[in-house]
């Protein structure tokens, strides 16, 4: 396939709000980043009635079979904290706003890449549930629940329907964490945060930081209507309680770099880590699954200068 970057055109106003070259280093520097505003009011509006019309049963796609550790909440599981994987996939409304070139030629820049497919997305709702502890995100990085990614460059970018406030739990960044060095792990850090201890996690971050001599500076990311905050695949991340009035809500999306590509990942048992893109995508000509298939990792910026 040939490619350049008018594939992916930017208008001169969406070129004004590409991050900087000392805002880039900011990213570098602290694995995190806030951006201008990259969607409209209208554009989060839409997002926002868009999860309404998903969560009372509207799909434009489903998966074609569902994988081993999907995330994916249904009304019978009532008012609590929701997950639901692979929206992009499913949603024509969601994708096309998140699709939008603008996003993912903010991630290419921060991250120093000419190339951002997609790896996966999440719709999130928290509801305003002080007393509901399944409400906080523990302390976690993404790239342990990526082993089976070759990069270390992948990127998040949270994409909330509304203002997000410390109020409402948002996204907070352990600042300058995805420069640490981390302890040797084990097989417990390839499962996801929601099937480990929270205590575990908050032990795993402090003797990180002693490893590496560092502070745990945590910085809530307070998040206008319309701007995205990005996040290193190394960073330490999570979030509180929403104490507001109303429900967070939010898209996770996950971002791969041009480098990345399907790794084996062996547990100590013997047996390899499948994500659950292993079981969605096309495989490659060596039988592997094939982390640039179209279908569920789309090219969404390229740059082929």
């Amino acid at each position: 396939m040939t490619t350049d970057d008018t594939r992916f055109p930017l208008t001169a106003a969406e070129r004004e709000l590409l991050p900087t070259d000392e805002e880039v280093e900011f990213f570098q520097e602290h694995g995190w980043y806030l951006s201008n505003k990259l969607l409209t009011d209208e554009e989060v509006d839409l997002l926002d009635s868009a999860a309404d019309r998903f969560y009372t049963g509207h799909r434009d796609r489903t998966l074609p079979t569902r994988p081993p550790r999907l995330a994916y909440w249904e009304p019978e599981k009532g008012d609590v904290h929701r997950h639901n994987d692979y929206i992009f996939y499913e949603d024509d409304t969601i994708r096309s706003i998140l699709a939008k070139p603008i996003i993912a030629a903010v991630a290419a820049r921060i991250s120093r890449t000419s190339q951002i497919r997609l790896w996966n997305s999440t719709l999130i709702h928290k509801p305003p549930r002080a007393d509901d502890t399944r409400n906080i995100v523990p302390w976690h990085f993404d790239r342990h629940y990526w082993q089976t990614c070759s990069s270390d460059e992948m990127l998040t970018a949270f994409v909330p329907f509304h203002d997000c406030g410390e109020e409402m739990g948002t996204i907070t960044m352990v600042d300058g964490s995805h420069r640490w060095k981390e302890i040797g792990g084990d097989d417990s850090t390839s499962r996801h945060f929601a099937d480990r201890d929270r205590s575990e996690l908050d032990e795993m971050l402090a003797e990180n930081a002693a490893f590496n001599g560092a502070e745990v500076r945590k910085v809530p990311v307070t998040i206008p209507k319309g701007h995205i905050s990005f996040h290193h695949c190394r960073t330490y991340h999570g979030s509180g309680h929403n104490v507001s009035d109303r429900p967070r809500r939010a898209i996770s999306l996950h971002l791969q770099d041009r480098t990345n590509q399907w790794r084996p990942y062996e547990l100590s048992t013997g047996d390899l880590v499948v994500y659950n893109n292993d079981v969605l995508v096309r495989r490659d000509a060596a039988g592997n699954p094939d982390y640039t298939d179209p279908d569920f990792c789309p090219v969404l910026w390229e740059d082929a200068r």
